[in-house]
């Protein structure tokens, strides 16, 4: 009867030793990795400069082709190097082609941006339209006045279905448009506005979530709608006879 010698058993720590992120240095900048960090921790322990200088000038070849997306930037190399020293965290010590940016460069808080405190009189509308209603204001009269006034009033109807979607009289616009600016600006007569049918449909049509499937349901009901009022329109009309 054979004999086996039992194995030594080894601890699973011993066998397998993992080393996590969590016990590494961070990396300074993770759309470039932890390679780049070593290379550049790697250059900043070279002691002759002019090596020092080729090895740079590589890394930043490697990160451009890691972000083609920054080339896109008109200040692509720049980002490049910029980067590249805030990785070593402004430890390396070459000759760049920009000036090395600082570490109170980065710290440094944006100046607070104002609020805008003007009050905006119909908030359906913003205050976009009203710098708008200002600019047709002070205009000469004129075709050039007149079709920027009626442009204004579509584009004031547009924005008011976008706060309610249901429909909108075209006289609340006109009137609001004439409220907004003080009496200056008023439509002709037989001026009309875009269709309320057509500017929903525009909007929905600009919706990236609409499928053709949609699309079709929604021109049936409007079929559907259209046809209910004709019918409507001819009893009325067979009745007014009936009389």
């Amino acid at each position: 009867m054979s004999k086996h010698t039992p194995k030594e058993h080894t601890p699973p720590a011993e066998r397998h030793a993992m080393t996590y992120n969590t016990e590494l240095p961070q990396v300074m900048i993770p759309e470039y990795g932890r390679n780049i960090q070593k290379l550049i921790e790697y250059a900043c322990a070279i002691k002759d400069k002019e090596e020092r200088n080729k090895i740079a000038n590589g890394i930043i070849s490697i990160m451009g082709r890691l972000n083609p997306m920054l080339r896109d930037l008109t200040d692509f190399r720049h980002k490049l190097w910029d980067h590249l020293f805030i990785i070593s965290n402004f430890k390396l010590d070459v000759d760049s082609p920009y000036a090395k940016p600082s570490k109170e460069s980065l710290t440094t808080k944006p100046e607070k941006v104002k609020y805008p405190s003007g009050k905006i009189r119909f908030k359906h509308y913003g205050k976009g339209i009203e710098r708008l209603i200002e600019k047709a204001s002070e205009m000469k009269a004129g075709e050039e006045k007149t079709a920027f006034t009626e442009a204004i009033a579509n584009l004031m109807k547009k924005s008011y279905l976008v706060w309610n979607r249901n429909t909108v009289d075209d006289n609340v616009i006109f009137q609001e448009l004439e409220l907004l600016s003080g009496g200056k600006l008023k439509v002709s007569d037989n001026f009309r506005l875009a269709n309320t049918y057509d500017i929903l449909a525009r909007t929905r049509n600009m919706n990236p979530l609409r499928t053709d499937e949609t699309r079709g349901r929604e021109r049936d009901r409007g079929r559907d709608r259209d046809r209910g009022r004709h019918n409507g329109h001819r009893n009325n009309n067979r009745h007014r006879r009936g009389r």
